[in-house]
């Protein structure tokens, strides 16, 4: 289940016809489509997003994107190890800057829709319990997101 919000931007059918399909790969990929955890994704500003990163994260500068998860990974685990979900279980929240989105895409000459699905494809990841701090953590990461992207045809 998804929770789509728009904080300070316009709304647009575009951002929630890729939001759902990747977040619906994500879900299926990692076996927990049918675990009725939900997602809020907010899209947002720059300034809105960089707001979040200062009062949550004490880090005052804006990003692309933010994700809060709900369950330490070793929880999460045993969650879907014992399918242990119940209705109102929420996996985390994802915010993202569509402006920062528009100038990767620019930036790395690559589609808006490519740009979007790796932030949200990123914060799943986030999510689920993964980090990229180190390059250990980083190996674990990047193939899970790369397949989600690949799979979907959401190619550079």
């Amino acid at each position: 289940m998804y929770e789509i919000l728009y904080q300070e931007i316009e709304e647009k059918t575009e951002y929630e016809t890729i939001i759902k399909k990747v977040l619906s790969k994500c879900l299926k990929e990692e076996k927990i489509e049918n675990s009725k955890m939900s997602i809020t994704v907010t899209l947002t500003t720059p300034k809105q997003i960089q707001h979040i990163n200062k009062v949550y994260r004490g880090i005052d500068k804006p990003t692309d994107v933010l994700s809060f998860p709900m369950f330490e990974k070793d929880e999460l685990d045993q969650k879907i190890k014992n399918n242990d979900f119940v209705q109102e279980d929420i996996l985390g929240d994802i915010i993202i800057s569509v402006e920062r989105v528009k100038e990767q895409a620019k930036e790395y000459e690559h589609s808006f829709e490519r740009e979007l699905s790796y932030m949200l494809v990123h914060g799943f990841y986030h999510l689920m319990g993964y980090d990229h701090i180190q390059e250990a953590d980083k190996m674990k990461m990047r193939p899970k997101e790369e397949k989600i992207l690949n799979d979907l045809k959401i190619n550079r």
